[in-house]
């Protein structure tokens, strides 16, 4: 197994300065001709590789980008990665991903080891909106001393200054309440997202605004607060299946709601169709092994890492294109779950 040789070892060999073995490397600046068959030959005839970090050291540069997600668990996000590596291979570049798990703290500190690594771009899915002035400012500095490319994936920030691509969570949480509106539901409630972040409010506001369109009331008991994690939409279920008082048809914010949702309704041996309707927000893979009928609004996240990692190339490529923003539409996928039986 070849080991890797540094810019300092082969200097060594050759007795020549770093700096020269780095034109070398590099193919940059001039290097006399005897030196550099000298430093040539012996890479060539050694045992060793030359080290790509050392090349990206002496060039200020990496083919290394950042990916920075708040939850690896989530398979939400496994597919977005799928999507960027694929784009990532393509062009011959290598990635490092870190997970947050929606810790801002985890953030910045693995936005601090990025700056480190000299990576050439960076993906990030914000762990929060960064709406007071005082975090918008820190994550503004923190991005700034990367120098590089940033795209912002799924997560959008208040005023944002980078690329970014993002879902239309507004129309999703609208779709789908009209789905349940339209099944004849009078009752219809919601198990929010995360209210702190950007798309946990789009998500809810798309919900109400749907109830206001057609004339219905908000009934605010109704509304239970979630925070996108499966354990505490199972909590909140079971304590309104308890309650004795339930809505005839909910909403539920994400794939992992859904997941605590649809736990705590079969361990009550309820039925969805029959008992209580449903719409949720992203596919969910277990339902679909399970057998259960269940409607989602669709979001095809491989291609939304395909697409973020394209942006990011186009960055790279050309830096002065004006700031972009794609929103992909929400598409709704109907399967019996949002109607009774």
């Amino acid at each position: 197994m070849k080991k890797i040789l540094t810019i300092k070892d082969i200097a060594q060999r050759a007795g020549v300065a770093k700096s020269t073995v780095s034109r070398v490397l590099n193919n940059s600046g001039y290097v006399g001709e005897e030196t550099r068959k000298k430093v040539e030959k012996i890479i060539a005839e050694s045992n060793y590789l030359p080290s790509a970090t050392a090349r990206s050291l002496s060039k200020q540069e990496s083919n290394t980008i950042g990916v920075v997600i708040p939850e690896a668990d989530n398979t939400f996000f496994g597919e977005a990665l799928r999507g960027i590596s694929e784009i990532v291979d393509k062009n011959d570049l290598t990635m490092i991903f870190c997970n947050t798990e929606n810790n801002q703290h985890k953030e910045q500190k693995a936005l601090h080891m990025l700056e480190e690594q000299r990576v050439r771009g960076l993906i990030l899915t914000p762990t929060a909106d960064y709406s007071s002035p005082t975090e918008a400012k820190q994550l503004k500095r923190v991005l700034d001393n990367l120098k590089v490319p940033v795209v912002l994936m799924d997560r959008r920030v208040e005023n944002p200054q980078w690329d970014g691509i993002y879902y239309d969570n507004f129309n999703g949480g609208y779709k789908a309440t009209e789905a349940l509106i339209q099944a004849g539901h009078k009752r219809i409630g919601t198990i929010t997202g995360d209210l702190r972040q950007i798309h946990g409010r789009e998500r809810f506001n798309g919900f109400k605004q749907a109830i206001f369109d057609n004339d219905f009331s908000l009934n605010p008991r109704y509304v239970y607060k979630g925070d996108f994690t499966t354990q505490t939409a199972y909590e909140i279920t079971k304590k309104m299946i308890a309650s004795g008082e339930m809505p005839e048809a909910i909403f539920l914010s994400n794939n992992l709601t859904s997941i605590g949702f649809v736990k705590a309704i079969f361990e009550a041996r309820m039925e969805l169709g029959r008992d209580i309707c449903c719409v949720g927000f992203d596919h969910v893979d277990t339902l679909d092994i399970l057998n259960v009928d269940f409607s989602y609004v669709e979001r095809d996240t491989i291609n939304m890492g395909r697409m973020a990692m394209q942006m990011l190339l186009d960055r790279i490529e050309q830096p002065m294109l004006p700031r972009r923003e794609h929103i992909i539409p929400a598409h709704l996928v109907l399967k019996g779950s949002e109607k009774k039986k």
